[in-house]
């Protein structure tokens, strides 16, 4: 019998050595953890249960697929024109899909009602149907994730004003209200067939760009309109209700209806989930502070991680201290499973699926880095009172090797290592969102 023997190629023979060298980093790695009491294979285990829920309007620039002809509005802006923005569900799915590849882990989507799929037919947002989700809904479901939902409350001809729940026209508002109570439908809808709560969370821009002589009645109306839209029961299984103030927007600098107090009492009050977003408070204040506080008056709380520049300017999450402070409280608190964690950006002066890759595997580094703390011997150095031994572990540990252990469970999850991912999403870019043109193929013509 003749044998072949087959040589590995250099690239083989790299990758082999690039495995053994992640492997014996991770092995050194866990030993400098251990010492200080840290499990790691049970922060590792805990890290893998929490899923991120992927926003979707960061492929196609908050775009949708209504065709209305209206501009975003909302106080929302998207600044920016790489090329290769998804124009049909189907290319924003496939872009999806290949941000998913190359993030750690099984996670969600976060959907908005503007990406309803119609079949061409012009629907109006309050008549819209969970059949009209159909194909997230399998999507989702054959890839093994949850989705989440919101209401669009902008880019509408009903909205050009910037009110909607809070309209004082009682027949704009009706329409609104409508809109919000079929999107708790589908919510519901999509928890049921997929397994898991569908958390379907109201944000409107309602607000005005000058100071107003009446603060009280908009917020009495929109009070009103919310629980009209949570009247109908629907089971916390499949459905789970949030609301979301804001500081302030485009157009509604000087008055925002659903501020962060009023939301944070109305949620209290109905019992909803608070959306807490990174950027919708004054620069100096923090998420990370906030969520303790809530959550002593909430059994659970959703959140909008996104990272503000001098204002909520939705920029790509990085892995900066206050991301990583969140993750610590979180940790910190045993609030993982009582919190609901999505990515809010969107930014178009940049390869959109790389964005989606760069913020979601920052999000799981700042869990990681906070489940790989000390906390036993953090919190026993509190309750003696030894802040001086506190404040110096804190600063050691900024210098532990977390590297490894990343790339060890990037490794175990069978996504790329390091900066190897970018080699991916530039092979997408070539054969993929090249070949798109500049306009949009959405279902509806003008």
């Amino acid at each position: 019998m003749a044998w072949v023997v087959l040589c590995p190629s250099v690239e083989d023979r790299v990758m082999s050595m690039s495995i053994k060298n992640v492997e014996q980093s991770f092995v050194l790695a866990k030993e400098r953890y251990t010492a200080l009491g840290v499990d790691v294979d049970r922060a590792l285990e805990r890290l893998a249960k929490v899923p991120i829920s992927l926003h979707c309007w960061q492929g196609d620039d908050v775009g949708g697929f209504e065709n209305t002809g209206e501009a975003i509005g909302g106080g929302l802006a998207v600044t920016g024109s790489y090329p290769g923005k998804a124009r049909t569900p189907d290319e924003l799915r496939a872009d999806l899909d290949q941000a998913l590849a190359l993030i750690p882990g099984t996670h969600r989507l976060n959907l908005h009602a503007s990406y309803a799929e119609t079949g061409g037919k012009r629907v109006e947002r309050d008549e819209i149907e969970p059949a009209h989700f159909q194909r997230w809904i399998d999507w989702a479901k054959k890839k093994g994730m949850g989705m989440d939902f919101n209401p669009t409350y902008f880019a509408h001809p009903k909205a050009t004003s910037g009110m909607t729940l809070a309209h004082p026209d009682a027949a704009i508002r009706q329409f609104w209200i409508n809109h919000g109570v079929v999107c708790r439908r589908i919510g519901a809808a999509i928890g049921q067939a997929l397994g898991s709560p569908c958390v379907t969370n109201v944000w409107i821009p309602d607000g005005m760009k000058d100071s107003p002589i009446d603060r009280k009645t908009p917020r009495q109306v929109l009070a009103q309109s919310l629980d009209t839209i949570f009247a109908e029961p629907i089971d916390r299984k499949y459905n789970l209700d949030a609301v979301e103030g804001k500081l302030f927007g485009l157009g509604s600098e000087s008055y925002v209806v659903g501020s962060h107090e009023f939301y944070l009492g109305y949620a209290v009050s109905r019992q909803k989930l608070l959306c807490l977003d990174a950027g919708h408070y004054h620069p100096t204040e923090v998420v990370s502070d906030k969520i303790s506080a809530v959550l002593s008056h909430l059994d659970e709380i959703l959140l909008h991680v996104s990272r503000g520049v001098r204002w909520d300017s939705d920029h790509v999450v990085t892995l900066s201290d206050e991301l990583v402070a969140i993750a610590q409280e979180l940790v910190r608190g045993d609030y993982l499973g009582r919190v609901h964690i999505g990515l809010d950006f969107f930014d178009a002066s940049l390869n959109r699926v790389a964005a989606w890759v760069i913020g979601t595997r920052c999000m799981i580094k700042a869990l990681l880095l906070a489940l790989l703390e000390p906390i036993t011997t953090l919190r026993k150095l509190e309750a003696e009172q030894d802040y001086t031994a506190r404040l110096a572990l804190l600063e050691d540990q900024k210098t532990l090797p977390f590297g490894a252990v990343w790339d060890h469970h990037c490794l175990k999850s069978d996504v790329p290592i390091g900066r190897e991912w970018i080699d991916e999403v530039k092979r997408y870019e070539r054969d993929v969102l090249a070949r798109r043109g500049p306009e949009r193929a959405g279902e509806i013509g003008p």
